[in-house]
C-alpha cells in the first residue's frame, strides 16, 4: 500500500465511492472550567449509514488545497481531502477521510494523515482541524486516538435539515 496526492494521473481516486459505516453509539460532549470533556453512550441497536458520493473534481480540490491518495497497487483503497485556508487560524482542514470499507482498520486513516503533515508545514499550517458528527462514535475515537482534541462543539448547524438534533466535535491537532 502507498499513499500518493492526487493529480492529473491518478485523479480517478477522486471518485472512490463513500461505503456503509456502523451507527452503534452517540459521543456526548460538555465543557467546564476543567476543559472539555465526554463520554459515549452505546446504541440498542446499531444500524449502517452510507454518506452520498460528493463527485469531487480535481480542478476544485487542488484550488483549495490537496488530496491523497491510498493505493492497493492500482486501485484506491481510501482518500483525504484537505483544504488550506478552510478558517483564518492556520490549520489545514481534513475535509473528508474515507476507507473502503474492507479495509479499514488497517491503520490507512492513519497513514493518509501521517502524508497530510509534511505537506501542512510546507504550506505554512500549524496543525489539522477537522469536525466528526457526535453520532459517529467510531470517527470520534479514531480523531482521539490519532492525537486530536476537543476544540468546539456545534449543536446548531443540522437544525434545519432532516438531521435535526444532531452535532458537530470540532477536533484539532497542533504540530
Amino acid at each position: 500500500m502507498k499513499i500518493e496526492r492526487i493529480t492529473a494521473a491518478n485523479q480517478a481516486a477522486l471518485q472512490l465511492p463513500n461505503e456503509p459505516f456502523s451507527r452503534f453509539g452517540e459521543f456526548m460532549v460538555t465543557r467546564d472550567d476543567q476543559g472539555w470533556h465526554h463520554h459515549e453512550r452505546l446504541l440498542p441497536t446499531p444500524f449502517t449509514q452510507t454518506f452520498p458520493d460528493e463527485h469531487y473534481q480535481l480542478a476544485d480540490i487542488d484550488a483549495a488545497g490537496f488530496a491523497l491518495g491510498a493505493f492497493d497497487e492500482a486501485t484506491c483503497i481510501g482518500l483525504a481531502t484537505f483544504e488550506y485556508e478552510f478558517r483564518w487560524n492556520h490549520y489545514l482542514y481534513l475535509a473528508d477521510l474515507k476507507v473502503n470499507q474492507a479495509c479499514r482498520g488497517q491503520g490507512i486513516g492513519h497513514q493518509l494523515l501521517d502524508a497530510a503533515i509534511p505537506l501542512a508545514k510546507a504550506h505554512g499550517n500549524q496543525g489539522l482541524c477537522t469536525i466528526a458528527q457526535g453520532s459517529n462514535l467510531a470517527a470520534n475515537r479514531f480523531y482521539l486516538k490519532y492525537g486530536f482534541h476537543i476544540g468546539g462543539l456545534n449543536t446548531a448547524d443540522y437544525h434545519f435539515t432532516s438531521a435535526r438534533g444532531e452535532t458537530d466535535i470540532n477536533y484539532y491537532l497542533e504540530f
